[in-house]
């Protein structure tokens, strides 16, 4: 800690130091600035980057595909695999598809999501809710 200096002495500090003087916050009054190794500055910098990137979990879209007519085991499997998903931190698209003359029982397709919904409800939080799109019903869910 110096204190307010003039730009040249700060300079000559720096320099006999074999330091550099780096600008730190130009906009206030007066301006900040330190002494330091610029090189070695630059490179924590980098490194505390490529630390960050190494701990950094990209979150994915995972889809399950599900049918109005499916069994109970299927149907557990189903939920087993969304649950590992959801706890892997990604997000869950469930598609339950229609076949032919299905379609016109969409209601038996909604309550197959609003189940998968109940079920998952203590870990998951449903981002998009089940909607119909063509001959399919789509939901998202999340990790709460």
């Amino acid at each position: 800690m110096l204190g307010v200096v003039t730009i040249d002495r700060a300079i000559q500090v720096a320099q006999s130091k074999g330091l550099d003087l780096v600008e730190i916050s130009p906009t206030a009054e007066p301006p900040v600035c330190k002494v330091l190794d610029f090189g070695k500055y630059k490179f924590d910098l980098r490194r505390k980057k490529q630390e960050g990137k190494k701990k950094q979990h990209v979150v994915q879209l995972k889809e399950i595909k599900i049918r109005p007519t499916t069994d109970k085991h299927d149907y557990d499997v189903k939920v087993r695999s969304i649950l590992r998903f959801i706890a892997d931190g990604d997000k869950v698209k469930i598609s339950l598809k229609f076949r032919g003359r299905e379609v016109t029982h969409d209601e038996i397709g909604m309550e197959v999501m609003n189940r998968i919904k109940n079920d998952v409800a203590a870990v998951a939080k449903t981002e998009l809710d089940p909607k119909m799109e063509g001959k399919q019903i789509i939901m998202i869910l999340s990790p709460k």
